[in-house]
């Protein structure tokens, strides 16, 4: 879809209109193919098949402070989760301060449920999905694979999400949290959804397995939450992997989980294939 399809969306910030540019310009020949679960532009992704498919399927949600961003933004991510054989899956959500918390997270949910419903026509598995995201993207999918009331409410599989993958997420909200300011998203604090909108306190034993991942010059709050994320994991018994991506700061966390070869897609690959009951086969 083309950006300027989109209704407007806030302002940029300067770190996101940086980001806007470099992404766009790191684009993909080809867009994937469109699916909309809703009626807005937003509530729509794309498919990026592999050539020789695995089965593996990454779905995957931009960042952008829950006031910004579009699928598109991920598409330069598919040649490199392509080139380790599994689909990539770019996820548009609806955005603040339109739509304040759960909106984008269900819309999420929604997605995913498209997905699961259709991947087979592009050569993934439904019974093999993974999901991830940047930023925002990494707190809606953490959040996700915490979760449960929204796969029982939607009448799917239990073991739906075989593993999460956030990179630079958010994990926690409100006092402790280290953020600056209150995410608009989360909308007035009377409305009570600083708790229950932070994954960490969703912990479960039984939850899916996790790579959390997190920039070495990353905002020193988000590298300390991935931290403290990930040994609340280990608490819970939940199987977890970290990686620290070296010399990246917020959004080079993000450009290195598109670099083909690179650690990210490296430590993906392998964290998706352990995760999968035949990691050769499909």
């Amino acid at each position: 879809m083309k950006i300027e399809s989109y209704p407007p969306q806030e302002p940029f910030t300067e770190i996101g209109a940086r980001y806007h540019e470099r992404v766009l310009g790191m684009q993909t020949p080809s867009e994937g193919k469109e699916l909309q679960y809703g009626d807005s532009p937003y509530q729509s992704i794309a498919i990026f098949p592999a050539d020789t498919p695995n089965g593996n399927v990454l779905c995957f949600m931009h960042g952008g402070g829950w006031t910004n961003g579009y699928k598109e933004w991920m598409n330069f991510m598919a040649p490199s989760v392509n080139g380790c054989n599994a689909t990539f899956v770019s996820i548009g959500y609806r955005l603040a301060p339109d739509y304040l918390y759960p909106t984008g997270f269900e819309d999420c949910c929604d997605a995913l449920e498209t997905v699961f419903g259709n991947i087979a026509d592009f050569g993934g598995d439904p019974g093999r999905l993974f999901i991830g995201g940047h930023s925002a993207g990494g707190h809606y999918a953490a959040l996700m694979g915490l979760r449960t009331d929204w796969i029982s409410r939607r009448n799917l599989p239990g073991d739906l999400v075989k593993g999460v993958l956030p990179v630079s997420g958010t994990f926690e909200f409100g006092e402790g949290s280290g953020l600056s300011m209150r995410p608009r998203f989360l909308g007035p604090p009377e409305m009570g959804h600083d708790k229950t909108a932070s994954p960490i306190n969703h912990l479960h034993s039984g939850a899916p397995p996790f790579l959390v991942a997190w920039g070495e010059k990353d905002f020193p709050h988000l590298a300390r939450q991935g931290e403290d994320f990930a040994n609340a994991l280990l608490s819970h018994n939940i199987d977890v992997t970290t990686l620290i991506l070296k010399d990246c700061d917020h959004l080079g966390a993000s450009y290195a989980a598109g670099e083909i070869d690179g650690a990210w897609i490296s430590s993906a690959t392998k964290f998706m294939k352990s995760h999968t009951d035949e990691p050769n086969k499909w």
